[in-house]
């Protein structure tokens, strides 16, 4: 998101004179228009380096919370200082605190890489939420109301939106699309952007959190090392919300069997697995299938053409078993299923897909037959429920004036993704700073970030299991955005709070191994 200013350009029109009309009788003369150099003003055009800030009052938790916003662009600076792009943010900070070096940060991203962070602005941690319905599925009229279960009663939190997300964009089009577009570089200069918004907020003493969703988990991933090593800038958390694989090296077996418990859970939902699963509660279903994807299903995907018929037909039924299909499915792709195809094939007899980030949303195609769905449900869902919301909110509720369009999905491509080694240097910055814990946040029924791979995340950044004390998992009952079903937005929230909380080391607590290691676990 960010702050852009129009120029706006004042044209003399033609007046004339009060007291001489009686003696001028030729016709008014039709008004010039503004030449070319005129016009060129009118671009639409951002300013870097800008802020309005609002007083508010928010009830979280029954508690009442007097805050400020400031919404606003800080100009991001390339390597001989000068401003090369403006990152718009929103700036939540609670005013009632008497000893603000004590009291959390919490930065936010979202992902895409080319989203903004209006999805847990508005959706998830923000005192301000979309209205939707329980579930999470749009309603009308639009608007924005209170959320009393947000962070901010705890941590003030500051949203950011990188370059061509939200309001965000560079000075101009000469500027290099390398110097923003990439994992790495990427990393680079949000780290040095988060340094410029610490000092201007004098936020140095606090304890800092960040918090990132789907690709975000990729961009937090990574900022946790580089503010340590190029910024100098220690974090107490990392927060990954449905997280991506973060350059974690995977295989075409190993893709196939971390899937299965995500199908297993779909399925379950959809009540399409056999009688004796679907009685059985979610979680309580889930670790069978965990068992079987990893003792079983991935040494039988690895053997490939090397199985007996008899070993192909006794691991194909049980991958129908827990994914809801039948087993001439599974047969037909070689015990191997894409996502693809699974969200097409579940519920095709019923006339439906399911979604990609959500399979609790359905979808209609066109065509039963074929090998995927037409469309994402969920996504187009979401769009219906944000993108009035957001516009609403900023423009409205925050008087930010601009006529700059709030990109949703901005265009962030050609996307530099070499050199991925975000869940490396989340494993280093843990290694090297003991007071850096992990909160990981995952919906069962995300078939994008799915929670068996956040799972083998973890595993595989702490392949020692040194740090694993300092790892906590969060499993829940709705998709990629689990903060969008009601049940799930209170939970999630606290499961952030208790985070926060417990692991703010002790007044005059060093920074060391060998002491109170196990603040981190629940």
């Amino acid at each position: 998101m960010k702050k852009i200013i129009f120029c706006f350009v004042f044209f003399l029109g033609y007046f004339p004179a009060l007291f001489s009309q009686k003696q001028n009788n030729k016709p008014a003369e039709t008004p010039s228009l503004p030449t070319a150099k005129e016009t060129e003003v009118l671009v639409r055009k951002l300013n870097i380096d800008s802020a309005v800030t609002g007083k508010h009052t928010a009830i979280i938790k029954g508690q009442r919370v007097l805050y400020t916003v400031t919404a606003g662009t800080i100009p991001v600076w390339d390597e001989n200082d000068k401003p090369i792009a403006g990152v718009f943010y929103t700036y939540y900070e609670r005013t009632d605190v008497s000893d603000r070096s004590a009291r959390p940060l919490v930065i936010s991203f979202n992902g895409g890489p080319g989203t903004p962070s209006v999805w847990m602005e508005i959706g998830y941690t923000g005192p301000r939420i979309l209205k939707i319905d329980d579930e999470g599925f749009p309603v009308q009229p639009y608007g924005i109301k209170d959320n009393p279960y947000s962070i901010l009663d705890v941590a003030d939190i500051v949203y950011v939106d990188p370059v061509n997300t939200g309001f965000s964009r560079p000075v101009n089009k000469e500027v290099p699309r390398t110097k923003f577009f990439g994992v790495n570089a990427d990393i680079k200069y949000l780290a040095e952007w988060i340094s410029t918004f610490i000092s201007r907020y004098k936020r140095w003493a606090s304890p800092k959190y960040l918090i990132g969703e789907s690709y975000g988990t990729t961009r937090v991933s990574g900022l946790a090392l580089e503010l340590q090593n190029a910024q100098w800038i220690y974090l107490n958390g990392v927060i990954l919300v449905s997280p991506t694989g973060l350059g974690i090296e995977r295989g075409g077996v190993m893709d196939a069997a971390l899937l299965l418990p995500y199908y297993a859970a779909t399925a379950w939902y959809h009540k399409m697995l056999p009688a004796d699963l679907q009685q059985k509660d979610l979680t309580t279903m889930l670790p069978e299938v965990e068992k079987f994807a990893v003792n079983e299903y991935l040494p039988a995907l690895a053997r490939g053409g090397s199985l007996s018929e008899t070993e192909r037909n006794q691991v194909a039924a049980k991958v129908a078993r827990y994914s809801g299909l039948n087993i001439k499915a599974v047969l037909q792709n070689n015990l191997s299923i894409t996502t693809n195809f699974f969200w097409k094939e579940l519920l095709r007899d019923k006339g439906y897909t399911v979604g990609r980030l959500d399979s609790r949303y359905l979808g209609v195609d066109k065509k039963d037959g074929g090998e995927r769905p037409d469309y994402n449900a969920e996504l187009s869902a979401w769009l219906h429920a944000f993108t009035p919301a957001i516009n609403i909110y900023l423009r409205d509720e925050l008087n930010y004036t601009t006529d700059l369009p709030y990109n949703m999905f901005g265009n962030v491509f050609p996307w530099d993704n070499e050199n991925n080694r975000t869940g490396e240097n989340l494993r280093q910055a843990m290694a090297q700073n003991p007071n850096l814990y992990l909160l990981v946040q995952s919906g069962y029924y995300d078939g994008a970030c799915d929670y068996f791979n956040a799972k083998y995340n973890m595993w595989q950044i702490d392949t020692g299991g040194k740090l694993q004390h300092r790892m906590t998992w969060e499993g829940y009952r709705s998709g990629h955005m689990m903060y969008l079903r009601k049940a799930d937005l209170f939970t999630s929230n606290q499961h952030l709070r208790d985070f926060i909380l417990r692991t703010i080391p002790t007044q005059g607590e060093g920074a060391k191994y060998g002491r109170g290691e196990g603040r981190g676990e629940k």
